[in-house]
């Protein structure tokens, strides 16, 4: 039996650890290409989380209403992502289900109270009533998952608007709950006794690094601990068996459902995953808003979202954060500085006042984006990031590569394996680039 023969009875009976004979170089172990990638990705996200940390110890007031402002909107604009991005279902009423999440907290948390318009609350610690505006959004999205299940496009789109003209139609009118037309107070956050708001007088500071933590401060980590653990949920939901079915159904439905994918159960999943994310954000607005109006929970804010998951990039969960900080915090910075900008008349004055100029602008950015680069920030990212690693040109050479090993002679045995019997050769499959780490053909592997 010739050497390269026993080399391979040796790995068929699992012997893993036989070293190649004598004249046979071993094959060199390629590198992956997109190593250096996960390498510069995981190193950014640490190094702004390790920054998120310590802006609320430097910040004022107006720029931590901002980042505030910026992570509700960001777990929002996840949830539609994954709905609308990964799974390619249009959604117009996620303001309903944020709505929920702002007076399902309010009404379950909240006491009775009032004077113009009185409203009532159940009084809940703030943790259960939280967790139970989630569950309600959730069941919400439940609700509506039969239609979702079977409707897809701008069908999808018009039935989802139904939700939000009712729920325009039950938040004004339902004074009991929501405080009608003037809203109502939203109680404080609290965990374990321990309350995120501002020290009574007399009560002891909670310093950090010699900075008093106030309301605001409190509240920024506990929105960061929010958004890390809502951005995890989702990247682990991508990368999983769900995640891959949800890009089936985006990208060739019939195909999925020949591959025996549920898709109506999957789309009805995503409805419901989505419509959660879109209640703990409405939880988390309604923290920051603490007397929220009806009047803020309309059509406009659903095409807002919209709009952070274009800008961003459909279907990519860091992009989704991207444009929702963009889009959330372009009204408050040009607010910020209006005195900059001459043009800028005063809101309520029939000029161009900060946020019709920010809605300008983030619009502007919508149609830029649709036409010079329909993958968003996030395919940006990526764009720049393979240039900076070289890993594009790799994985072009390594793909063009037909053998991964050594290039046999005529008539020399180490490049090839051949069969006694049968007289045939083996010769070692061609290996391209590892297809597991492309996020690109994610959408095409079977779940």
């Amino acid at each position: 039996m010739s050497d390269t023969k026993a080399v391979r009875l040796t790995k068929d009976s699992g012997g893993a650890s036989a070293s190649p004979p004598a004249g046979v170089e071993p094959a060199k172990t390629r590198r992956l290409p997109g190593s250096t990638e996960s390498r510069i990705k995981s190193g950014l996200g640490i190094a702004l989380l390790v920054l998120a940390l310590v802006l609320p110890l430097y910040l004022d007031q107006s720029f931590l209403l901002m980042g505030l402002a910026v992570m509700a909107s960001a777990i929002g604009a996840i949830g539609l992502n994954l709905l609308s991005g990964v799974t390619g279902q249009l959604s117009l009423a996620h303001a309903f289900f944020i709505a929920i999440g702002v007076y399902g907290y309010a009404y379950f948390s909240g006491s009775a109270g009032g004077v113009a318009t009185p409203y009532g609350g159940l009084e809940l610690p703030p943790l259960l009533g939280a967790a139970m505006a989630v569950i309600l959004a959730g069941l919400a999205g439940l609700a509506f998952s039969p239609i979702s299940g079977r409707l897809s496009g701008i069908y999808l789109g018009v039935a989802s608007l139904s939700l939000v003209i009712l729920g325009q139609h039950l938040l004004f009118n339902w004074e009991g709950v929501t405080g009608g037309p003037n809203g109502r107070r939203v109680p404080d956050f609290s965990l374990f006794g321990f309350a995120f708001a501002s020290p009574g007088p007399g009560a002891d500071q909670i310093l950090l690094l010699n900075v008093p933590l106030r309301r605001n401060e409190l509240l920024w980590y506990l929105f960061l601990v929010v958004l890390v653990l809502a951005y995890l949920f989702a990247r682990n939901l991508l990368r999983g068996r769900p995640g891959r079915a949800l890009q089936m159904i985006r990208d060739k439905q019939t195909a999925a459902e020949v591959m025996g994918v549920n898709v109506t159960r999957y789309k009805a999943l995503a409805f419901v995953v989505s419509s959660m994310y879109a209640g703990t954000a409405g939880v988390l607005l309604a923290l920051l808003l603490r007397n929220p109006t009806p009047g803020s929970f309309g059509l406009v804010l659903s095409v807002t979202y919209l709009a952070m998951i274009v800008i961003g990039g459909l279907g990519s969960i860091p992009g989704a954060v991207v444009g929702a900080a963009f889009v959330a915090a372009t009204p408050l910075l040009l607010n910020r500085y209006a005195d900059f900008v001459p043009f800028l008349a005063q809101s309520g004055s029939g000029g161009i006042d900060s946020g019709t100029l920010a809605k300008f602008l983030y619009g502007g950015a919508v149609v830029v984006v649709l036409l010079l680069e329909p993958g968003g920030v996030a395919a940006l990212g990526r764009r720049g990031l393979s240039t900076l690693t070289g890993s594009s040109r790799r994985q072009r050479v390594s793909a063009a590569a037909p053998v991964d090993g050594p290039v046999a002679e005529p008539g020399d045995e180490t490049g090839s394996e051949t069969d006694s019997e049968t007289g045939s050769t083996a010769v070692p499959p061609s290996q391209g680039p590892d297809r597991g780490t492309d996020t690109s053909t994610e959408g095409n592997r079977r779940p």
